[in-house]
């Protein structure tokens, strides 16, 4: 279904074409919880930039006789849309009627501002220049809040790292650490899926717009009804819909090509080097089924640990719920069916926890908001809603569950098993061949940017574990429930006959009936298995350790389920197949077969290295998401 994916960042109100039929639809947004000050807009009000160029706002101007704080959102997704829909931000309206100045502004080079877009090069002189300017509007007292999600949530970032002396704390949700690992690529492969969809359809086609390119405009909206056929477009640096020929259209995105190593390029981008820069508060929004969780966690993290205040490197807070990109849980949101199934435990309390933590940083209200750190995360299989205040979750304990098999993995009609540990060693090598022309299909995953229109959410994958290229270990059936809490890590010891490759590793609760729920994967590219700055080839035949990054869950699996992890080469469109020559399909056609042998002898202890999370350390849960 391609109107679902067309307009998932245009803020029109798709989510009713991929609801069932006859699905009630509650609205959104609802108009419930105003405040009491009323409101008056101006639009398109100028902010010159140091350079000179101009960038133009919407203001929401609240009637108070008192100065009051600015909340800014800096968009490149359409100042009047304002991330409203699908479900997700109340109106920017809604906000001001709390006695808040709310500015939605256009980005440099897209909606009404000038300048030439360029995603991200701009956004951290841009964010400093704009927070300074909004702090001196009138009516304002000078402190600043930001909110936003997704890029929305980069240009928050990227002006924290330029610390304006009027930001005073920021809410990012569904956004990153690192503009190339987890974010265009991961662990060495190209997120092929979020990466060409995404520039084709939102960025490139508003900034063709914003330049009045309609040519390009017009390529690139019918190119949006086909994405499933380009993508399938190599190499990928010869891409017509970019035209690599036309420096104007998506530099952006053959410069991603060009740099395929974590170089200068990327390091002039990243929010992780900068931590220490970072002096503000952080609410972060996150879900178990987002493109970008392992960065808003590193994010979580790394500013704990290294942030310019003490204020900021106490008062980090992130939510995790069993959401996706834009699926945020509620009736009208757009998220894959099993998840939405789950009800309104899994709502998302974005708005009300924004307000309250805008109030107390902004305003300096002592309202209950919780501050930091603090980690509430949804545990998937129970339901319910729990807390922490640090990540990985106090008392967590690595398990290794061991693959063995007879030599037979292949398949879920083959004899692999995970064994609990203490287990011996686990016989006979699993061998596939992974073809590059018919790469295992994605099926739900952490791409971007709805389920419908990608490899996101969660799906059975009963049916995909029958080919002959998935090795399938599956555990007993569980005696007693286990609960799983952070990162996973798969230990595998395998060769190839080829001078480079992919492994993929999957994570899966198996239901008594059979049905086979992802929970979370992870891929490694082999040349990057020790650097993703200096990549290096594997030698055919030689047996390499690998550590793949498994992105973190939280799951309860129930007495009568099994654990299930699932080993292949490709998880197609998600990532790019690799072609098993070296190089890659961004400059190269040429594809060959691999032969892939994975060991779990006692000399090669192939293993999931699972985050146990024991009854005693569990703490209390709730059926209701966070409200303070």
């Amino acid at each position: 279904m391609t109107t679902a994916r067309v307009g998932f960042w245009s803020g029109l109100a798709l989510a009713a074409m991929i609801l069932a039929p006859g699905a009630a639809l509650a609205a959104w947004p609802p108009q419930e919880g105003r405040g009491a000050c009323k409101v008056e807009v101006r639009r398109d009000v100028p902010a010159v930039m140091r350079d000179g160029v101009a960038l133009r706002a919407d203001i929401y101007q609240p009637i108070t006789a008192e100065k009051v704080p600015v909340i800014l959102m800096r968009t490149q997704y359409g100042k009047g849309a304002a991330q409203v829909q699908p479900a997700r931000f109340q109106t920017p309206d809604w906000f001001a009627s709390h006695c808040y100045i709310v500015v939605v502004q256009d980005v440099r080079g897209q909606g009404a501002s000038s300048g030439v877009f360029y995603e991200y090069a701009h956004d951290r002189d841009d964010g400093y220049d704009t927070v300074e300017w909004a702090a001196r509007l009138p009516g304002s007292n000078g402190k600043v809040g930001m909110y936003g999600s997704s890029y929305v949530g980069a240009t928050q970032w990227l002006a924290a790292t330029a610390a304006p002396p009027a930001l005073k704390a920021i809410v990012p949700s569904n956004t990153a650490s690192d503009y190339y690992q987890g974010w265009t690529y991961e662990d060495g492969a190209f997120r092929l899926a979020f990466i060409e969809p995404w520039m084709d359809e939102t960025i490139a086609h508003s900034a063709a717009l914003n330049r009045k390119d309609t040519t390009a405009a017009a390529t690139l909206e019918g190119a949006s009804h086909e994405m499933a056929k380009w993508m399938g477009f190599t190499p990928y640096d010869r891409l017509p819909i970019f035209a690599p020929g036309d420096p104007a259209r998506a530099p952006y995105f053959f410069d991603a090509l060009k740099h395929p190593t974590d170089d200068a390029y990327w390091q002039a981008f990243s929010i992780e080097r900068r931590w220490d820069k970072v002096a503000v508060p952080v609410l972060a929004f996150e879900g178990w089924y987002d493109a970008f969780l392992d960065g808003a966690l590193r994010n979580f993290q790394g500013v704990q640990a290294h942030g310019a205040t003490a204020e900021a490197r106490r008062d980090q807070r992130i939510i995790i719920g069993p959401w996706e990109h834009l699926g945020w849980g509620r009736p009208d949101s757009p998220v894959s069916p099993r998840l939405h199934d789950i009800g309104e435990v899994a709502d998302s309390p974005v708005n009300g926890l924004t307000l309250a933590w805008f109030d107390h940083f902004l305003k300096g209200e002592d309202d209950g908001v919780l501050t930091g750190p603090r980690v509430d995360y949804f545990v998937m299989g129970e339901n319910r809603w729990r807390h922490a205040d640090a990540w990985p979750v106090p008392g967590v304990r690595d398990q290794p569950w061991r693959l063995s098999s007879d030599g037979h993995a292949a398949s879920v009609m083959g004899d692999g098993r995970l064994d609990a540990p203490g287990a011996a060693a686990g016989g006979p090598a699993d061998s596939f061949v992974y073809d590059p022309d018919d790469p295992v299909p994605s099926l739900g995953g952490h791409s971007c940017c709805a389920w419908s229109s990608g490899p996101q959410g969660q799906f059975d994958q009963s049916a995909l574990e029958q080919r002959a290229d998935i090795l399938v270990y599956s555990s007993a059936p569980l005696a007693a429930p286990l609960e799983i809490v952070g990162p996973i890590t798969v230990v595998l010891y395998a060769r190839s006959t080829a001078p480079d490759t992919d492994f993929t590793a999957k994570l899966v609760d198996v239901f008594p009936d059979g049905r086979a729920i992802n929970l979370a994967n992870g891929i490694q590219r082999a040349s990057y298995r020790q650097s993703l700055t200096h990549p290096t080839p594997i030698t055919p035949g030689q047996v390499y350790r690998y550590e793949i990054h498994v992105w973190p869950t939280a799951n309860l699996f129930k007495p009568g389920h099994r654990i299930r992890l699932e080993i292949s080469s490709s998880d197609y469109p998600q990532f790019d197949p690799n072609p098993n020559t070296g190089a890659t399909l961004a400059t190269t056609t040429a594809r060959v077969k691999a032969t892939q042998t994975i060991l779990h002898d006692a000399d090669h202890p192939s293993a999931v290295i699972l985050p146990v999370l024991p009854p005693e350390a569990a703490g209390e849960s709730v059926d209701h998401p966070p409200s303070q």
